[in-house]
């Protein structure tokens, strides 16, 4: 199964984020299978590839708590007309 979640960019201290689509099984920081977005929480910046992420959460992937959150901010479901779950059910 394939999540978005973050893999960790930077030096101590000046930490960002890459928003990645990548197996369930592998560690944050393996190889993605794509980069969908980018989130400075110093600064807060974010920058979202809509279309990517739209398509990944059609096929059925489920994104981390934090990605979620992130997206919400960026209001990723009332642009495309989706709901994300809140919690994700096992």
């Amino acid at each position: 199964m394939v999540k978005p979640r973050l893999k960790r960019h930077g030096k101590k201290q000046r930490v960002t984020y890459r928003i990645i689509a990548i197996d369930t099984q592998s560690r944050r920081e393996g190889e993605a299978i794509k980069e969908v977005g980018f989130y400075n929480p110093r600064k807060e910046q974010t920058q979202l590839d809509l279309f990517a992420i739209i398509a990944l959460l059609k096929e059925g992937a489920q994104s981390t708590e934090t990605v979620r959150d992130i997206s919400k901010r960026a209001k990723v479901p009332e642009q495309v007309g989706i709901k994300l779950q809140s919690k994700i059910k096992f």
